[in-house]
C-alpha cells in the first residue's frame, strides 16, 4: 500500500522540507536517496496518523503522546549539537555538511515512556499556575504563555496557524 507513494509526492515533499530546513538555519542529510526514504516514512506516517511522526521511532498513534516525535522532533537540536546529525539522521549540522566531521551512531534520547508521563505530569503542574493560554509551535516546540499566539514564530518562522493551544 505505502509502496505506491508516487516518487512525484516524494521529491515536492522533500523539496519542500529542505527548504523549511535552510530558512530556519538547519541542512537536510546530502545523501539524497537515503534522506527520501526518510520523507517516505514521514508521509506514511501523515497518512497513518495524521502526523509527521519520526519515521525511525515507533509511534503511539496518539499525537498527545507523540508531540515530542513530530518531525522535527525536540531532540533535533541536542542531538546535532552533540553528534551533528538527529537520530534518524535527516537533519545534519554544518560540521556534517561541509565534511568536517563524520557520522556516527546516535542513541536515541528519548526517554522510556513511564519517565516522559511523570515529566509531563510535573510540567503541567508548573505550567498549570500560569494565568494564561500555552501556546506551542507544532514546528520548533516554542512555548508561549499569552492570550493567543504570536503571528510568526520567534524561533523557526513558522506562522500563526502552526501554533496549537498547549495547555
Amino acid at each position: 500500500m505505502y509502496e505506491d507513494i508516487p516518487e512525484e509526492k516524494i521529491n515536492k515533499f522533500h523539496e519542500k522540507l529542505k527548504k523549511d530546513a535552510e530558512a530556519g538555519g538547519y541542512h537536510l542529510n546530502p545523501d539524497t536517496d537515503f534522506t527520501k526514504k526518510l520523507v517516505r516514512g514521514l508521509i506514511v506516517n501523515e497518512d497513518r496518523y495524521g502526523y509527521q511522526a519520526c519515521p525511525c521511532r515507533i509511534s503511539s498513534g496518539v499525537k498527545q503522546e507523540d508531540l515530542d516525535i513530530i518531525c522535527p522532533c525536540d531532540y533535533r537540536d541536542p542531538d546535532l549539537d552533540e553528534y551533528g546529525a538527529c537520530y534518524c539522521a535527516l537533519y545534519v549540522s554544518q560540521d556534517v555538511l561541509s565534511g568536517k566531521k563524520e557520522l556516527s551512531s546516535i542513541p536515541d534520547r528519548r526517554p522510556p515512556e513511564e519517565e516522559r508521563k511523570m515529566q509531563k505530569e510535573s510540567k503541567l503542574q508548573a505550567i498549570s499556575s500560569l494565568n494564561y493560554p500555552v501556546w506551542r509551535c507544532k514546528v520548533c516546540g516554542y512555548l508561549c504563555a499569552r492570550d493567543g499566539p504570536p503571528e510568526i514564530c520567534p524561533i523557526c518562522k513558522a506562522k500563526k496557524d502552526r501554533f496549537e493551544r498547549f495547555l
